[in-house]
Parts: structure tokens; C-alpha cells; sequence
């Protein structure tokens, strides 16, 4: 077991607040909106680790900072390169990023404070889902940029879109706006943003109430079903994620 005292300054882009047992996890860069890199790539697991092995923590909401909930938007071509040996802490880190975060067994409510670039993945997760009412969508990193889209994208936007529209949303680098997002259930609720933080409180409060067990066991029943779909496809997809990544590195004029 962890408790908060342990953990709440440990990370370096993720700011942590408690109050009567709800906890939010704010990302951030510096104190700006979260910049994707291999820094929060590491850190996450870590923290949501850390979170889920905290009995104190009845409720958890996930936020980003500013205008923008993870960026930056990657522009097509710039796909990172790496050697096998490096990318197998990607690898071993994308694993422990999503079945860590389905491992805190709480209700989790994310506030998507803007545009959501990069890990969109991440706060689409989560039991409650709140957005901006400027809120985009788009998988900017992965097949436009020339890595399959394997860290786990694969998994969530299929199941969350239907087969078919997910699978266009990948291929092409679709962009959803807020509108869309909400038709399309990615989103229950749209608000400004001034407005966003203050309801996510306003339901952890209400869930908070809850008996803990209560909490808790529902939250467990309903990963359940995403936990067994990460063990049969986010290692693989991993896999050839890399060797997309590893295509590039060592094919002449890439």
C-alpha cells in the first residue's frame, strides 16, 4: 500500500490534489498544457501505480493544464526511430500505462480540458467522461505519421467508435470535434471550461458518498472486460508498432 504523502509531489507532469478522498491528477509540462514525450510516457505507470495502491483514494479525476489536454500535434513524417533495444521500454511502458490505469480500482471521472492529440486513449478509460466544449480528437501520432497505431489506440477507438468508423478514424488521422465526440458516445458531457473541473467535483463528490466497497467493486467489474482485451492485443500491437518504428530507422531514405 501507498499513502498520498508518498507519491502527491513525486512526478514531474502530474500535479496531484486530495480532498475527502477524491484525488485529481493534473497533466502537465512545466505547468503548461502536457507535451507527450518519454518523460510522461514513464512516469504515468508509475503514478497510476502509486494511485491504485492508495486505500485513501476514493475517487479520481484525471484534467490536463490550459487550453490544450495533451499535444503536441504530431505533423506528419516526423515519426520517431529507435533500435529494438530502445524500444523496449516503450514497449514495457506502454503495457504498465493502461493496465496500471485499469488498475485503480475506483471510479474515475476524466475532465478533458481541451484538445486531445496525443494518448487520447487515456482519459477515454475512464467511467465518466467529461470534455470541453472545444474538445478535438485525433491520432495525430501514429498511421499519418508512419507508426501503426498498436500502444493500445487499436483497442479503444474500435471498440469505443464500432469497427468500422474506428478503424476510419485511424487510417486517415480523422479529426472529431466536440459535437462529434458527444454524438459518437466518446464523450457524456460537454461543458465550458470554466465549467468542467467544478462538475467533475460536483459527481466525485456524489460518488465519493458511495460505501467503499461499493466503490470499488464496481469499478473492478467494470474494467474487467478491457483488462482481458489489453492482455490479448496491447503486447502484440506493441510489437508491431515497433517494427513500423524500427522500419524507419534502418530503411535508407525514411
Amino acid at each position: 500500500m501507498t499513502h498520498f504523502d508518498d507519491y502527491a509531489t513525486k512526478y514531474h507532469t502530474v500535479r496531484m490534489e486530495r480532498r475527502d478522498g477524491i484525488l485529481q491528477m493534473t497533466f502537465h509540462t512545466d505547468g503548461g498544457p502536457l507535451q507527450w514525450g518519454l518523460l510522461p510516457h514513464g512516469e504515468f505507470p508509475q503514478a497510476f501505480r502509486d494511485v491504485g495502491s492508495d486505500p485513501e483514494n476514493k475517487v479520481v479525476i484525471l484534467t490536463g493544464t490550459g487550453e490544450t489536454y495533451s499535444g503536441p500535434r504530431a505533423a506528419g513524417g516526423t515519426g520517431m526511430r529507435s533500435t529494438p533495444a530502445q524500444w523496449d521500454r516503450v514497449y514495457w511502458e506502454g503495457k504498465q500505462l493502461l493496465t496500471s490505469l485499469l488498475d485503480i480500482e475506483v471510479p474515475m471521472i476524466a475532465a478533458i480540458n481541451g484538445p486531445a492529440w496525443r494518448h487520447s486513449e487515456i482519459p477515454l478509460l475512464c467511467d465518466i467522461v467529461l470534455a470541453a466544449d472545444d474538445v478535438q480528437f485525433q491520432d495525430s501520432a501514429h498511421f499519418p505519421n508512419g507508426m501503426v497505431p498498436g500502444d493500445g489506440m487499436h483497442i479503444v477507438y474500435p471498440l469505443l467508435l464500432g469497427w468500422n468508423r474506428g478503424r476510419y478514424f485511424l487510417l486517415t488521422g480523422q479529426t472529431l470535434d466536440a459535437k462529434k465526440a458527444l454524438e459518437l458516445g466518446l464523450v457524456s458531457e460537454l461543458l465550458p471550461r470554466a465549467d468542467l473541473l467544478p462538475r467533475a467535483w460536483a459527481l466525485a463528490e456524489h460518488l465519493a458518498q458511495q460505501p467503499t466497497l461499493l466503490l470499488r467493486y464496481t469499478r473492478v467489474l467494470f474494467t474487467q472486460p478491457l483488462k482481458k482485451l489489453l492482455l490479448e492485443h496491447l503486447g502484440y500491437g506493441l510489437a508491431l508498432e515497433g517494427m513500423s518504428v524500427v522500419d524507419r530507422t534502418v530503411t535508407p531514405g525514411t
